[in-house]
């Protein structure tokens, strides 16, 4: 995957994003001294190079019934099954991050259920049936998120120029 350099103002706007990604074009500009129309060419190059990979809306899970977050790793009969096992779980709705891992696991995923029994059925109705897939085992069981942010690396990039 490429490296791509990223000036100054990529960097304020990246910042700004990944605080709000509703924020206005207009107060990106204004806060750093562009036009509109600079702002709006810059996150369409972000975006044509990958950088920024869209947006979203973060949805409180609790309030939605989703109250257990559980994390699995999952081990593969044989590697080969990789491309299709990845296929069949984005296919789970419950399935909200899936990670190629090292070790033991092939892949490492996050699953938020309404309850214990219900993670039980994903597990055994859902994942572990897949053709591929050879056991899963479940960490841990999450009973808070605590914080979840952005990637906050530009201080330390601007550290090293």
């Amino acid at each position: 995957m490429a490296h791509h350099q990223l000036d100054k103002l990529d960097k304020k706007i990246l910042e700004m994003v990944a605080t709000n990604a509703r924020i206005p074009y207009l107060e990106i500009a204004r806060e750093c001294n562009v036009s509109g129309a600079a702002i709006h060419q810059r996150m369409q190059k972000l975006m044509n190079l990958g950088v920024i990979k869209g947006s979203e809306f973060v949805i409180d899970t609790y309030k939605i019934g989703y109250q257990t977050c559980a994390f699995l790793g999952v081990v593969l009969k044989d590697l080969s099954h990789f491309a299709e096992v990845v296929e069949q779980i984005k296919l789970i709705p419950e399935v909200v991050e899936c990670h190629y891992a090292t070790g033991k696991y092939a892949m490492f995923v996050k699953i938020y259920a309404r309850d214990n029994r219900h993670l039980l059925h994903i597990i055994l109705e859902k994942l572990t049936v897949i053709q591929g897939v050879l056991t899963t085992e479940t960490f841990q069981i999450s009973l808070d998120e605590i914080f979840k942010r952005p990637l906050a690396v530009f201080d330390s990039i601007d550290a090293n120029e």
